[in-house]
């Protein structure tokens, strides 16, 4: 069975994007978090534990999930299980972020 991040030979799916653009800020920071924490001094996670957070995402949330936004669901998801955060504390901290805006 394809799981949803298996693209080849989709029936309908059409080509995939390849084009590159220029990252965001948010991009840049997503991938450096991740990098860190997969990083030989912090051991946090491994890049086995990213792809596996990232394919097991619902269908319809990777779908309309743009590739460092993968990422940075991967990453909350490993460190939620982890134990290094909470589901709660990440929460919080995205609303008080929200309402210095």
């Amino acid at each position: 069975m394809s799981r949803v991040h298996d693209r080849g030979g989709r029936p309908g799916a059409g080509p995939v994007d390849k084009s590159e653009h220029d990252l965001s800020w948010w991009e840049k920071r997503t991938d450096a978090i991740a990098m860190l924490l997969m990083s030989p001094q912090k051991r946090v996670m491994r890049v086995d534990e990213l792809r596996r957070a990232i394919e097991s995402m619902e269908p319809a949330a990777y779908e309309k999930s743009k590739y460092y936004e993968r990422w940075l669901h991967a990453v909350e998801t490993i460190m939620v299980e982890k134990g290094v955060l909470t589901r709660e504390e990440i929460e919080r901290k995205v609303k008080e972020l929200a309402a210095r805006r």
